[in-house]
């Protein structure tokens, strides 16, 4: 009986391909509406390479680039193509105009011909800050919102214009407890061939200005996936819950650092990798030495600690096992995956597929808590598609290409190696050793005899038994080789029953409390 219903459904899928086969030979998906993008004459000062987008919104909601990248089956349509030589003229040429069509990657729908007709909010964006790779980055062009019928059952030309550009970037102001800070980074700089600069905030404790001998520990927190370092906990707030606990007389002193989620690829995830460049290195041999001597830190692994949440998870735990005498402790909440067998439901090492499970149905890729589907692994990867140069999810700058950008090798080309085909999920076997070095599970596992002792009690996760993202599945794998480790690690693994994303146990203060008691306990 149950091999009679395989092979029901391995027939309905090899329908479900030759129908999608056919309707593209059959050219049902067929539309003239386009759109005719303009650079306004003095915008580019020469000829540009970038990303094009075209934004398509409800009518009368938020501007269309800011909600732009979203996922969802009712999110904001996104076409995309790439441009050369672009927006720079006198005028009279068409150097100036691109066209964007139906040939153009599309999200969330499968063709441009499938656009409901009725009204939309239009907005082009000109994607091109290659270090900074998020959309409305500084320098970015973008254009007016533009209302207009749209009915792709019609033979029209949608005029749309470029004419600003998201500001330079510009510093914060510093604050009473706030300090911004962009130094250069030789190491990165080498690595890249141009000018890269690592960004940061400081949060200071109760005091600082006033007490002028006192040295202090260094909490080093990191973000969710591409928190900007200006993104700050609000401790200039009043009333806020972590001002409350920051500022608070009994709250241990530490200074804080809070470190940035955006480069050339992405998130760049605070290690050194292959596409990234040495930002494991620039935080320890950089960033740390000299906000430690800036503002008064001790200096001393025995009082640094790491910090944060889904990226930050990751990137915490990761800088702990990569850098175990240099940190004397990660609290690591829902991270992203941690052992690559559960690469959310991806095994990297079995799979052949990133969109089909072994079971031949669309990997699901989120969830809400009661267990219901929100999206599946295409859905999310066809948005990056959209958005990455090439009409390529690596290149997009999102949280898939980021992980890419990380775990996986540079091609030939100079771009990061992809896991998988963008169209068709199949997954490239030659990339995953690489990606092996990243798993932390496999690492730690690997190399244990060394690192236990270095990390004995510098170790604890917490992650919600129904994460959004399934990343709870990767911590029961790494607490499986953890609980048997010898020596043991003495850490802390906690599960949050029936908790999502990001689920976090502990408050401000008693982060801070667990923090301070590391570090005394260690002197």
């Amino acid at each position: 009986m149950a091999k009679s219903k395989r092979a029901r459904v391995s027939a309905l899928v090899c329908w479900a391909i030759a129908l999608g086969q056919a309707r593209e030979s059959w050219g049902e998906d067929k539309t003239s509406l386009r759109f005719e993008v303009t650079a306004q004459a003095g915008l580019l000062d020469a000829p540009t390479s970038g990303r094009l987008l075209i934004a398509i919104a409800k009518a009368g909601g938020n501007e269309p680039r800011q909600t732009a990248g979203q996922t969802g089956i009712d999110a904001t349509i996104m076409l995309g193509r790439d441009v050369a030589g672009f927006g720079f003229g006198d005028g009279d040429g068409d150097d100036r105009v691109a066209f964007v069509d139906q040939k153009a990657e599309i999200f969330p729908l499968e063709h441009l011909s499938r656009l409901r007709p009725g009204e939309y909010d239009v907005q082009a964006i000109l994607h091109l800050n290659r270090d900074l790779n998020l959309l409305n980055a500084p320098l970015d062009c973008f254009g007016p919102t533009v209302r207009v019928r749209l009915d792709p059952r019609k033979a029209e030309t949608i005029q749309l214009t470029l004419d600003a550009r998201v500001p330079a970037e510009n510093l914060p102001s510093d604050t009473t407890y706030v300090r911004f800070l962009k130094i250069p980074s030789k190491l990165l700089s080498e690595f890249h061939k141009r000018p890269i600069f690592l960004r940061a905030a400081v949060i200071l404790p109760k005091g600082f200005d006033v007490e002028n001998g006192r040295k202090y520990p260094l909490r080093v927190h990191i973000g969710g996936y591409g928190s900007r370092f200006s993104e700050v906990p609000p401790v200039e707030s009043e009333g806020s819950a972590f001002r409350n606990a920051w500022l608070s007389d009994d709250a241990p002193r530490m200074v804080m650092l809070k470190l940035d989620g955006a480069g050339p690829w992405g998130d760049p995830y605070q290690v050194d990798s292959a596409n990234n460049g040495t930002y494991g290195s620039a935080l320890t041999k950089e960033l740390i030495p000299y906000v430690e001597k800036r503002f008064r830190c001790l200096g001393d692994p025995k009082a640094r600690f790491l910090d944060g949440g889904s990226t930050g998870g990751w990137v915490s735990l990761a800088l702990q096992v990569y850098y175990p005498d240099f940190f004397n402790g990660c609290w690591s909440f829902c991270p992203d995956g941690v052992d690559f067998r559960s690469f959310q439901l991806i095994d990297i090492y079995r799979d052949s597929n990133a969109y089909i499970n072994r079971h031949g149905f669309e990997r699901p890729a989120a969830r809400d808590t009661s267990g219901e589907v929100r999206y599946t692994m295409r859905h999310e990867v066809g948005m990056e598609n959209v958005l990455g140069r090439g009409g390529s999810w690596t290149r997009s700058g999102g949280q898939w290409g980021a992980w890419n950008a990380t775990y996986g090798p540079r091609g030939l080309d100079g771009d990061p190696k992809p896991l998988w085909d963008r169209k068709t999920g199949a997954i490239d076997r030659s990339v995953v050793d690489h990606w092996k070095k990243y798993d932390l599970r496999v690492f730690m596992e690997t190399h244990w005899n060394t690192l236990g002792p270095m990390l004995r009690g510098k170790i604890h996760v917490y992650v919600g038994e129904a994460d959004d993202f399934f990343l709870d599945g990767a911590v029961r794998r790494l607490d499986a080789f953890l609980s048997t480790a010898r020596p043991a690690y003495e850490g802390t693994i906690r599960y949050g029953p029936r908790q999502g994303h990001c689920w976090i146990p502990l408050d401000e203060k008693e982060l801070l409390q667990a923090m301070n008691a590391r570090w005394k306990a260690s002197r």
